[in-house]
């Protein structure tokens, strides 16, 4: 049979924690402790990467970068790197536990979708021992996918490298990448989902990428929610997704879409 075998979620801002709010009031304290001022958009720029990659990539960002230089008469080095880190990891797990609530419409719609004989895996940016955490939470309120892979599983290659994706078909004995579907909230899920040749899903509502948390999101207007929501799945759009959806909800009838056009031929990318 040419349809979809299964569908790998990401976790913070796809599956659990709307708005994808704990890594990132974190990474703005540590580089405030640091001397840095840093803005909501630059600590959610690289979301969705290992938790020392997005460190990484932040210090590289030209603004931020400059200001570094600055403060301390150098160019950032590796050390800092990992002085910054050791400083997130611990403040990242004393309120992990609190973010991960599952977003509305997640469980349901696994449940849709595992009715109809899918498997369910999951990536994350976050590290093995961050994910004993989320993933002991929110099945305490009825999340589970049936396979967790993190960066820890794959040398520390995370996101965007394609190798968690292929962890999960391996473990769950999915047949072949275009028969995967990869469900993400930043632009680090979509072009992990491309370069692993699935078909890559950009998901706007609870995003990080959109960044607004629930109560926000719900006390927008009608337009500007439509608004909100259009400006998020242009991003996808523009780093590869193939398709995007405003909620998970949509995902069900999304895959049947998918089923069609693997029937007629299609694979990943052809809208590309």
């Amino acid at each position: 049979m040419s349809n979809i075998e299964g569908v790998i979620l990401d976790w913070a801002g796809t599956a659990v924690d709307f708005g994808c709010f704990a890594p990132v009031n974190v990474f703005v304290d540590i580089f405030k402790h640091a001397g840095i001022e840093v803005t909501m958009e630059e600590a959610r720029g690289p979301m969705g990467m290992l938790k020392i990659d997005h460190i990484r990539a932040m210090l590289s960002m030209p603004r931020v970068s400059a200001l570094w230089k600055e403060a301390y008469g150098r160019a950032f080095n590796e050390e800092d790197v990992q002085r910054l880190y050791a400083e997130f990891e611990p403040a990242l797990m004393v309120s992990l536990s609190e973010y991960t609530n599952p977003i509305p419409g997640v469980i349901d719609t696994v449940e849709a979708l595992r009715s109809q004989g899918l498997k369910i895996g999951s990536t994350t940016g976050y590290t093995s021992s961050m994910m004993e955490v989320v993933v002991a939470g929110a099945k305490e309120k009825g999340y589970a996918p049936d396979h967790v892979v993190t960066p820890d599983d794959t040398g520390s290659y995370g996101r965007p490298y394609p190798y968690m994706i292929y962890r999960n078909m391996e473990h769950l004995k999915l047949s072949a990448a275009w028969k995967v579907v990869k469900v993400g909230d930043t632009t680090s899920d979509i072009k992990e989902g491309v370069q692993a040749g699935v078909w890559s899903v950009g998901v706007a509502v609870g995003s990080s990428e959109m960044g607004l948390g629930e109560e926000e999101f719900h006390g927008l207007s009608a337009s500007e929610k439509e608004a909100a929501i259009a400006r998020t799945k242009q991003v996808f759009m523009e780093h590869g997704a193939d398709f995007t959806i405003s909620t998970m909800a949509e995902l069900p009838a999304l895959i049947e879409r998918i089923n069609g056009l693997l029937a007629e031929g299609k694979r990943p990318g052809f809208v590309r």
